[in-house]
Protein backbone atom coordinates (compact mmCIF):
# COMPACT_ATOMS: atom_id res chain seq x y z
CA UNK A 1 0.00 0.00 0.00
CA UNK A 2 1.18 3.43 -0.99
CA UNK A 3 1.79 5.53 2.50
CA UNK A 4 0.62 9.56 2.53
CA UNK A 5 3.76 11.88 2.08
CA UNK A 6 3.02 13.11 5.24
CA UNK A 7 3.66 9.47 7.18
CA UNK A 8 7.25 9.25 5.57
CA UNK A 9 10.33 10.37 7.12
CA UNK A 10 13.07 11.74 4.69
CA UNK A 11 16.39 12.05 6.34
CA UNK A 12 18.18 15.27 5.10
CA UNK A 13 19.91 13.77 2.01
CA UNK A 14 16.94 12.01 0.80
CA UNK A 15 15.50 15.87 1.05
CA UNK A 16 17.89 17.20 -0.60
CA UNK A 17 17.83 14.81 -3.68
CA UNK A 18 14.58 15.76 -3.56
CA UNK A 19 15.27 19.40 -4.28
CA UNK A 20 17.73 18.55 -6.82
CA UNK A 21 15.36 16.57 -8.39
CA UNK A 22 12.64 18.96 -8.20
CA UNK A 23 14.56 21.50 -9.53
CA UNK A 24 16.02 19.79 -12.77
CA UNK A 25 12.31 18.92 -13.66
CA UNK A 26 11.70 22.54 -14.53
CA UNK A 27 10.03 23.05 -11.03
CA UNK A 28 11.20 26.91 -10.18
CA UNK A 29 13.17 26.30 -6.95
CA UNK A 30 12.92 29.90 -6.01
CA UNK A 31 8.44 29.38 -6.16
CA UNK A 32 9.09 26.79 -3.80
CA UNK A 33 11.65 28.96 -0.99
CA UNK A 34 8.55 31.16 -1.40
CA UNK A 35 5.45 29.04 -0.77
CA UNK A 36 7.84 28.03 2.33
CA UNK A 37 8.56 31.33 3.85
CA UNK A 38 5.08 32.42 3.22
CA UNK A 39 3.98 28.91 5.37
CA UNK A 40 6.33 30.31 8.25
CA UNK A 41 4.84 33.95 7.98
CA UNK A 42 1.32 32.62 8.00
CA UNK A 43 2.24 30.17 11.00
CA UNK A 44 3.56 33.15 12.54
CA UNK A 45 0.58 35.11 12.33
CA UNK A 46 -1.70 32.68 13.21
CA UNK A 47 -0.56 31.37 16.26
CA UNK A 48 0.93 34.26 17.57
CA UNK A 49 -1.18 36.94 16.90
CA UNK A 50 -0.12 39.13 19.66
CA UNK A 51 3.65 38.90 19.08
CA UNK A 52 5.37 42.54 19.52
CA UNK A 53 7.86 42.04 17.43
CA UNK A 54 9.35 39.58 14.94
CA UNK A 55 12.25 38.35 15.58
CA UNK A 56 14.02 36.58 12.47
CA UNK A 57 17.31 34.52 12.50
CA UNK A 58 18.93 33.66 9.31
CA UNK A 59 21.35 31.47 8.50
CA UNK A 60 24.08 31.15 5.75
CA UNK A 61 22.15 28.29 3.35
CA UNK A 62 18.33 27.66 2.18
CA UNK A 63 17.18 27.27 5.78
CA UNK A 64 17.99 31.18 5.80
CA UNK A 65 16.42 31.84 2.30
CA UNK A 66 13.00 31.17 3.55
CA UNK A 67 13.73 33.20 6.84
CA UNK A 68 14.08 36.11 4.47
CA UNK A 69 11.03 35.19 2.67
CA UNK A 70 9.49 35.09 5.99
CA UNK A 71 10.55 38.56 7.19
CA UNK A 72 9.15 39.88 4.11
CA UNK A 73 6.16 38.53 4.22
CA UNK A 74 5.42 39.26 7.67
CA UNK A 75 6.71 42.72 6.72
CA UNK A 76 4.04 43.23 4.34
CA UNK A 77 1.51 41.85 6.65
CA UNK A 78 1.82 45.11 8.84
CA UNK A 79 3.95 43.20 11.96
CA UNK A 80 6.91 44.80 13.37
CA UNK A 81 9.95 43.05 12.14
CA UNK A 82 13.58 42.29 13.11
CA UNK A 83 16.05 40.50 11.48
CA UNK A 84 19.69 39.00 12.28
CA UNK A 85 21.93 37.39 10.48
CA UNK A 86 24.47 34.30 10.32
CA UNK A 87 27.64 35.38 8.70
CA UNK A 88 27.94 38.03 5.55
CA UNK A 89 24.28 37.64 3.62
CA UNK A 90 26.43 39.15 1.18
CA UNK A 91 28.39 35.98 0.55
CA UNK A 92 24.90 34.00 -0.16
CA UNK A 93 24.63 31.79 -3.38
CA UNK A 94 21.24 31.05 -5.40
CA UNK A 95 17.62 31.30 -4.11
CA UNK A 96 18.92 32.47 -0.42
CA UNK A 97 20.80 35.40 -2.52
CA UNK A 98 17.76 36.14 -4.12
CA UNK A 99 15.50 36.29 -1.15
CA UNK A 100 17.78 37.96 1.04
CA UNK A 101 18.23 40.95 -1.91
CA UNK A 102 13.49 40.75 -2.26
CA UNK A 103 13.35 40.87 1.55
CA UNK A 104 12.87 44.61 2.64
CA UNK A 105 13.92 44.21 6.29
CA UNK A 106 17.47 45.31 6.93
CA UNK A 107 19.31 42.74 9.33
CA UNK A 108 22.52 42.74 11.68
CA UNK A 109 24.71 40.63 13.05
CA UNK A 110 22.97 37.68 14.94
CA UNK A 111 25.15 38.47 18.07
CA UNK A 112 23.41 41.74 18.64
CA UNK A 113 20.28 40.07 19.37
CA UNK A 114 18.72 40.71 22.76
CA UNK A 115 15.27 39.48 23.77
CA UNK A 116 12.51 41.88 24.57
CA UNK A 117 9.45 40.77 26.23
CA UNK A 118 7.06 39.64 23.31
CA UNK A 119 9.27 38.81 20.94
CA UNK A 120 8.74 35.63 18.83
CA UNK A 121 11.61 34.28 17.17
CA UNK A 122 11.42 33.12 14.20
CA UNK A 123 14.92 30.34 13.57
CA UNK A 124 15.61 29.93 9.94
CA UNK A 125 19.79 29.14 11.23
CA UNK A 126 20.01 25.50 10.23
CA UNK A 127 17.23 23.50 9.53
CA UNK A 128 17.30 19.81 8.96
CA UNK A 129 20.76 19.60 7.11
CA UNK A 130 23.05 20.42 10.40
CA UNK A 131 25.46 18.08 10.87
CA UNK A 132 27.96 19.52 13.24
CA UNK A 133 27.81 21.46 16.50
CA UNK A 134 26.29 25.15 16.38
CA UNK A 135 29.06 27.85 16.23
CA UNK A 136 29.40 29.59 19.92
CA UNK A 137 27.44 32.39 18.98
CA UNK A 138 24.40 30.67 18.39
CA UNK A 139 24.81 28.20 21.18
CA UNK A 140 24.89 32.04 22.99
CA UNK A 141 21.81 32.99 21.17
CA UNK A 142 19.81 30.21 21.89
CA UNK A 143 20.68 30.12 25.67
CA UNK A 144 19.84 34.01 25.61
CA UNK A 145 16.41 32.63 23.97
CA UNK A 146 15.97 30.10 26.38
CA UNK A 147 16.38 31.96 29.70
CA UNK A 148 14.16 34.83 28.10
CA UNK A 149 11.43 32.08 27.65
CA UNK A 150 10.62 33.67 23.88
CA UNK A 151 8.88 31.13 21.73
CA UNK A 152 10.56 30.17 18.96
CA UNK A 153 9.17 28.61 15.50
CA UNK A 154 11.12 26.53 14.10
CA UNK A 155 11.94 26.73 9.96
CA UNK A 156 12.16 22.85 9.08
CA UNK A 157 13.76 21.47 12.53
CA UNK A 158 15.17 23.95 15.53
CA UNK A 159 18.91 24.99 14.94
CA UNK A 160 21.12 22.55 16.72
CA UNK A 161 18.56 19.01 16.09
CA UNK A 162 20.73 16.78 13.73
CA UNK A 163 17.76 16.02 11.67
CA UNK A 164 18.90 12.14 10.61
CA UNK A 165 18.83 11.27 14.61
CA UNK A 166 17.38 13.78 16.41
CA UNK A 167 20.41 14.36 18.77
CA UNK A 168 21.60 18.05 20.00
CA UNK A 169 24.31 19.29 18.41
CA UNK A 170 26.29 21.01 20.75
CA UNK A 171 22.94 23.49 21.65
CA UNK A 172 19.65 23.54 20.24
CA UNK A 173 16.33 25.73 20.66
CA UNK A 174 13.44 24.48 22.14
CA UNK A 175 10.65 25.46 19.75
CA UNK A 176 6.88 25.91 20.18
CA UNK A 177 5.63 25.16 17.12
CA UNK A 178 8.03 23.91 14.05
CA UNK A 179 6.79 24.01 10.45
CA UNK A 180 8.51 21.17 7.86
CA UNK A 181 7.56 20.76 4.33
CA UNK A 182 6.59 18.21 2.17
CA UNK A 183 7.70 15.23 5.03
CA UNK A 184 9.10 15.09 8.16
CA UNK A 185 12.68 13.87 8.99
CA UNK A 186 13.84 11.16 11.22
CA UNK A 187 14.65 13.92 13.80
CA UNK A 188 11.20 15.24 14.32
CA UNK A 189 10.42 12.08 15.97
CA UNK A 190 13.89 10.67 17.55
CA UNK A 191 14.36 12.00 20.99
CA UNK A 192 15.17 14.22 22.25
CA UNK A 193 14.70 16.15 18.66
CA UNK A 194 11.07 15.16 18.66
CA UNK A 195 10.62 17.30 22.55
CA UNK A 196 12.52 20.12 21.01
CA UNK A 197 10.03 20.53 17.83
CA UNK A 198 7.04 21.70 19.60
CA UNK A 199 3.81 21.78 17.84
CA UNK A 200 4.38 19.93 13.94
CA UNK A 201 2.93 21.41 11.18
CA UNK A 202 3.99 19.97 7.51
CA UNK A 203 3.27 21.81 4.80
CA UNK A 204 3.00 20.86 1.12
CA UNK A 205 5.13 23.70 -1.10
CA UNK A 206 4.12 21.54 -4.32
CA UNK A 207 7.11 19.20 -5.08
CA UNK A 208 5.27 16.20 -6.94
CA UNK A 209 4.86 12.97 -4.87
CA UNK A 210 6.71 10.87 -7.70
CA UNK A 211 9.61 12.83 -6.98
CA UNK A 212 9.51 12.80 -3.29
CA UNK A 213 9.01 8.84 -3.63
CA UNK A 214 11.17 8.39 -5.95
CA UNK A 215 14.15 9.85 -3.42
CA UNK A 216 12.72 7.94 -0.17
CA UNK A 217 15.75 6.12 0.88
CA UNK A 218 13.59 2.81 1.81
CA UNK A 219 10.67 2.82 4.03
CA UNK A 220 11.22 4.82 7.28
CA UNK A 221 8.00 5.99 8.12
CA UNK A 222 6.33 6.37 11.24
CA UNK A 223 4.63 3.66 13.09
CA UNK A 224 0.85 3.90 12.82
CA UNK A 225 -1.92 1.00 11.41
CA UNK A 226 -1.17 2.35 8.20
CA UNK A 227 2.26 0.37 7.73
CA UNK A 228 1.14 -3.05 8.80
CA UNK A 229 -2.96 -3.52 9.44
CA UNK A 230 -3.29 -5.26 6.04
CA UNK A 231 -1.13 -8.35 7.55
CA UNK A 232 -3.11 -8.37 10.86
CA UNK A 233 -5.40 -11.41 10.42
CA UNK A 234 -8.68 -10.68 11.43
CA UNK A 235 -11.27 -13.35 13.01
CA UNK A 236 -13.65 -14.18 10.49
CA UNK A 237 -17.42 -15.51 11.14
CA UNK A 238 -15.78 -19.32 10.84
CA UNK A 239 -12.94 -18.48 13.59
CA UNK A 240 -12.47 -20.85 16.39
CA UNK A 241 -9.37 -20.79 19.13
CA UNK A 242 -7.48 -23.15 16.60
CA UNK A 243 -7.54 -20.82 14.00
CA UNK A 244 -6.47 -17.94 16.03
CA UNK A 245 -3.00 -19.86 16.88
CA UNK A 246 -1.20 -21.43 19.99
CA UNK A 247 1.40 -19.44 21.83
CA UNK A 248 3.49 -20.35 24.42
CA UNK A 249 5.45 -18.88 27.09
CA UNK A 250 8.05 -19.66 28.66
CA UNK A 251 8.10 -19.65 32.78
CA UNK A 252 10.92 -19.22 34.98
CA UNK A 253 11.15 -20.81 38.55
CA UNK A 254 9.03 -20.87 41.60
CA UNK A 255 10.05 -17.47 42.31
CA UNK A 256 10.11 -15.63 38.97
CA UNK A 257 6.75 -16.67 37.03
CA UNK A 258 5.09 -13.37 37.36
CA UNK A 259 6.65 -12.05 33.83
CA UNK A 260 5.93 -15.26 32.18
CA UNK A 261 2.34 -14.70 33.01
CA UNK A 262 1.99 -11.30 32.42
CA UNK A 263 3.26 -12.33 28.49
CA UNK A 264 0.94 -14.74 28.41
CA UNK A 265 -2.33 -13.02 29.42
CA UNK A 266 -1.08 -10.30 26.87
CA UNK A 267 -1.47 -12.60 24.17
CA UNK A 268 -4.27 -14.02 24.77
CA UNK A 269 -5.83 -10.33 24.88
CA UNK A 270 -4.07 -9.65 21.46
CA UNK A 271 -5.99 -12.28 20.34
CA UNK A 272 -4.64 -15.75 20.23
CA UNK A 273 -6.88 -18.59 20.24
CA UNK A 274 -4.83 -20.62 23.00
CA UNK A 275 -1.71 -19.83 25.19
CA UNK A 276 -0.13 -22.11 27.06
CA UNK A 277 3.02 -21.26 29.47
CA UNK A 278 5.65 -23.89 29.66
CA UNK A 279 6.76 -23.99 33.36
CA UNK A 280 9.61 -25.73 35.21
CA UNK A 281 8.25 -28.77 37.15
CA UNK A 282 9.03 -26.98 40.50
CA UNK A 283 6.86 -23.90 39.00
CA UNK A 284 3.92 -25.81 38.30
CA UNK A 285 2.25 -25.19 41.63
CA UNK A 286 2.94 -21.67 41.84
CA UNK A 287 1.45 -21.03 38.08
CA UNK A 288 -1.60 -23.62 38.63
CA UNK A 289 -2.72 -21.32 41.18
CA UNK A 290 -2.87 -18.04 39.24
CA UNK A 291 -4.06 -19.08 36.08
CA UNK A 292 -7.23 -19.70 34.79
CA UNK A 293 -7.75 -19.09 30.59
CA UNK A 294 -3.73 -19.82 30.46
CA UNK A 295 -3.03 -23.28 30.09
CA UNK A 296 0.27 -25.44 31.32
CA UNK A 297 2.50 -27.48 30.51
CA UNK A 298 5.38 -28.69 32.13
CA UNK A 299 8.72 -28.19 30.33
CA UNK A 300 11.93 -28.70 32.59
CA UNK A 301 14.85 -29.39 30.22
CA UNK A 302 15.66 -29.17 26.60
CA UNK A 303 14.49 -33.24 26.38
CA UNK A 304 11.17 -32.11 27.56
CA UNK A 305 10.70 -29.62 24.93
CA UNK A 306 11.84 -31.57 22.02
CA UNK A 307 9.09 -33.99 22.79
CA UNK A 308 6.70 -31.46 23.44
CA UNK A 309 7.52 -29.76 19.72
CA UNK A 310 6.60 -32.73 18.15
CA UNK A 311 2.95 -31.24 18.25
CA UNK A 312 3.18 -28.79 15.01
CA UNK A 313 0.41 -26.76 16.55
CA UNK A 314 2.77 -25.13 18.84
CA UNK A 315 4.11 -22.55 16.28
CA UNK A 316 4.89 -19.55 18.45
CA UNK A 317 7.08 -18.63 21.48
CA UNK A 318 8.04 -16.21 23.91
CA UNK A 319 11.23 -16.89 26.08
CA UNK A 320 12.61 -14.08 28.20
CA UNK A 321 10.06 -12.69 30.84
CA UNK A 322 11.74 -14.12 33.87
CA UNK A 323 13.19 -17.21 33.03
CA UNK A 324 17.44 -16.70 33.69
CA UNK A 325 19.32 -15.98 31.33
CA UNK A 326 21.71 -18.84 30.93
CA UNK A 327 23.13 -22.23 28.86
CA UNK A 328 19.35 -23.50 29.10
CA UNK A 329 17.82 -20.43 27.99
CA UNK A 330 20.13 -20.89 25.16
CA UNK A 331 19.64 -24.51 24.62
CA UNK A 332 15.84 -24.04 24.31
CA UNK A 333 15.71 -20.73 21.89
CA UNK A 334 18.10 -22.67 19.42
CA UNK A 335 15.47 -25.45 20.27
CA UNK A 336 13.01 -23.57 18.59
CA UNK A 337 14.60 -22.15 15.56
CA UNK A 338 12.16 -23.59 13.30
CA UNK A 339 9.42 -21.86 14.90
CA UNK A 340 8.14 -18.24 15.36
CA UNK A 341 10.28 -16.63 18.50
CA UNK A 342 9.99 -13.70 20.38
CA UNK A 343 13.34 -13.58 22.41
CA UNK A 344 13.10 -10.74 25.41
CA UNK A 345 15.24 -9.93 28.44
CA UNK A 346 17.06 -13.17 29.81
CA UNK A 347 17.07 -14.49 26.56
CA UNK A 348 18.41 -11.81 24.82
CA UNK A 349 21.52 -11.72 27.75
CA UNK A 350 21.92 -15.26 27.23
CA UNK A 351 23.91 -14.93 23.66
CA UNK A 352 25.86 -11.87 24.98
CA UNK A 353 29.11 -13.97 24.39
CA UNK A 354 27.69 -15.64 21.28
CA UNK A 355 25.28 -13.53 19.43
CA UNK A 356 26.55 -14.98 16.46
CA UNK A 357 25.28 -18.41 17.65
CA UNK A 358 21.36 -16.89 17.73
CA UNK A 359 21.62 -15.68 14.22
CA UNK A 360 22.94 -18.15 12.12
CA UNK A 361 20.16 -20.70 14.19
CA UNK A 362 17.81 -18.70 12.48
CA UNK A 363 19.29 -17.13 9.10
CA UNK A 364 17.53 -19.31 6.81
CA UNK A 365 13.70 -18.82 5.30
CA UNK A 366 11.34 -16.34 6.38
CA UNK A 367 12.13 -13.89 9.24
CA UNK A 368 10.76 -15.69 12.59
CA UNK A 369 13.07 -14.30 15.14
CA UNK A 370 11.57 -10.56 16.92
CA UNK A 371 14.36 -9.17 19.34
CA UNK A 372 13.07 -6.95 21.86
CA UNK A 373 16.22 -4.98 23.18
CA UNK A 374 16.26 -1.93 25.51
CA UNK A 375 19.46 0.11 25.22
CA UNK A 376 21.82 -2.01 26.94
CA UNK A 377 20.52 -5.36 25.33
CA UNK A 378 21.14 -3.98 22.40
CA UNK A 379 24.57 -3.42 23.12
CA UNK A 380 25.05 -6.77 24.18
CA UNK A 381 23.60 -8.53 20.93
CA UNK A 382 25.28 -6.20 18.80
CA UNK A 383 28.19 -4.08 20.71
CA UNK A 384 29.73 -2.80 17.38
CA UNK A 385 26.87 -1.71 16.08
CA UNK A 386 25.65 0.17 19.45
CA UNK A 387 28.93 1.91 19.59
CA UNK A 388 28.57 3.38 16.52
CA UNK A 389 28.42 7.25 16.77
CA UNK A 390 28.05 8.07 13.84
CA UNK A 391 24.72 5.69 13.28
CA UNK A 392 20.95 7.19 14.47
CA UNK A 393 19.10 4.79 16.23
CA UNK A 394 17.44 4.07 12.80
CA UNK A 395 20.44 2.84 11.57
CA UNK A 396 21.52 1.10 14.31
CA UNK A 397 18.46 -1.06 14.38
CA UNK A 398 18.22 -1.53 10.28
CA UNK A 399 21.93 -2.77 10.67
CA UNK A 400 20.62 -4.92 13.84
CA UNK A 401 17.65 -6.32 11.70
CA UNK A 402 19.87 -7.31 8.64
CA UNK A 403 22.92 -9.09 10.70
CA UNK A 404 20.42 -11.06 12.59
CA UNK A 405 17.94 -11.60 10.39
CA UNK A 406 15.03 -11.11 12.76
CA UNK A 407 12.82 -7.90 13.54
CA UNK A 408 14.03 -5.51 15.94
CA UNK A 409 12.00 -3.79 18.37
CA UNK A 410 15.05 -1.19 19.72
CA UNK A 411 12.72 0.12 22.58
CA UNK A 412 12.85 3.27 24.33
CA UNK A 413 10.49 6.29 24.07
CA UNK A 414 10.93 6.60 20.69
CA UNK A 415 10.91 2.81 19.65
CA UNK A 416 12.37 1.90 16.32
CA UNK A 417 11.07 -1.18 14.54
CA UNK A 418 13.28 -2.96 11.41
CA UNK A 419 12.99 -5.79 9.08
CA UNK A 420 16.13 -7.41 7.51
CA UNK A 421 14.61 -5.74 4.31
CA UNK A 422 15.45 -2.42 5.70
CA UNK A 423 12.07 -1.32 6.46
CA UNK A 424 12.41 1.15 9.68
CA UNK A 425 9.23 2.82 11.89
CA UNK A 426 9.75 4.99 14.31
CA UNK A 427 6.82 4.98 17.31
CA UNK A 428 5.08 7.30 18.92
CA UNK A 429 2.05 7.51 20.45
CA UNK A 430 3.95 5.72 23.67
CA UNK A 431 3.42 7.52 27.11
CA UNK A 432 5.79 8.32 29.61
CA UNK A 433 4.39 6.30 32.03
CA UNK A 434 4.77 3.25 30.03
CA UNK A 435 8.41 2.78 31.98
CA UNK A 436 6.99 0.81 34.74
CA UNK A 437 8.15 -3.04 35.61
CA UNK A 438 7.05 -5.76 33.58
CA UNK A 439 5.75 -3.66 30.73
CA UNK A 440 8.48 -4.97 28.22
CA UNK A 441 6.51 -8.97 29.64
CA UNK A 442 3.11 -7.56 28.05
CA UNK A 443 4.70 -6.41 24.89
CA UNK A 444 6.65 -9.65 24.20
CA UNK A 445 3.09 -11.22 24.74
CA UNK A 446 1.41 -8.66 22.04
CA UNK A 447 3.70 -9.20 19.99
CA UNK A 448 3.60 -13.07 20.48
CA UNK A 449 -0.22 -12.94 20.39
CA UNK A 450 -0.19 -11.67 16.63
CA UNK A 451 2.57 -13.30 15.69
CA UNK A 452 0.63 -16.40 16.76
CA UNK A 453 -2.50 -15.00 14.65
CA UNK A 454 0.08 -15.57 11.43
CA UNK A 455 0.85 -12.28 11.58
CA UNK A 456 4.32 -11.74 10.00
CA UNK A 457 7.73 -11.26 12.22
CA UNK A 458 8.08 -7.08 11.22
CA UNK A 459 4.59 -6.46 10.97
CA UNK A 460 3.57 -8.26 14.29
CA UNK A 461 6.26 -6.68 15.90
CA UNK A 462 5.11 -2.66 15.05
CA UNK A 463 1.62 -3.26 15.62
CA UNK A 464 2.50 -4.88 18.57
CA UNK A 465 4.46 -1.63 19.83
CA UNK A 466 2.03 0.29 18.77
CA UNK A 467 -1.16 -1.42 20.54
CA UNK A 468 1.43 -1.42 23.75
CA UNK A 469 1.56 2.17 23.75
CA UNK A 470 -2.30 2.04 22.98
CA UNK A 471 -2.99 0.49 25.87
CA UNK A 472 -0.70 2.80 28.04
CA UNK A 473 -2.90 5.58 26.70
CA UNK A 474 -6.00 3.64 28.26
CA UNK A 475 -4.67 2.70 31.33
CA UNK A 476 -3.22 6.05 32.00
CA UNK A 477 -0.47 7.75 34.81
CA UNK A 478 0.37 5.41 37.28
CA UNK A 479 -0.36 2.39 35.66
CA UNK A 480 1.15 -0.95 36.90
CA UNK A 481 1.59 -4.12 34.13
CA UNK A 482 -1.71 -5.25 35.55
CA UNK A 483 -3.67 -2.13 34.77
CA UNK A 484 -1.62 -2.37 31.12
CA UNK A 485 -2.39 -5.56 30.68
CA UNK A 486 -6.22 -5.18 31.00
CA UNK A 487 -6.15 -2.21 28.73
CA UNK A 488 -5.01 -4.45 25.73
CA UNK A 489 -7.20 -4.46 22.85
CA UNK A 490 -7.06 -6.73 19.97
CA UNK A 491 -7.25 -4.63 16.18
Amino acid sequence: MMLPLADLLLTPDDMAAVDSAAAVSGIDSYGLMEKAGQAVAAAALRDFPEARRYVVLCGPGNNGGDGYVAARALRQAGASVRLFHLGDPQRLRGDAARAFVDCPVSGVAIGNYMPHRGDVVIDALFGAGLSRSVPDDVAAIIARVGEAGVPVIAVDLPSGVDGRSGQILGAAFHAARTVTFMTRKPGHLLLPGRDLCGALEIFDIGIPARIVRAHAGGLIAENTPAQWQAKIPSAGADAHKYKRGHLVVFSGGPNATGAARMSAMAGLRAGAGLVTIASPPEALDVNAGLLTAIMLHPVGDEAALQKWLADRRLSTFILGPGFGAGEKARQFCLALADRHLVLDADGITSFRDDPQRLFDAFAEGPTRLVLTPHEGEFGRLFPDIAADEALSKIDKARAAAARAHAAIIYKGADSVIAAPDGRALVNANAPPWLATAGSGDVLAGIVGGLMAQGAPAFEAAAAGVWLHGLAGQHAGKGLTAEDLVAAVKPL
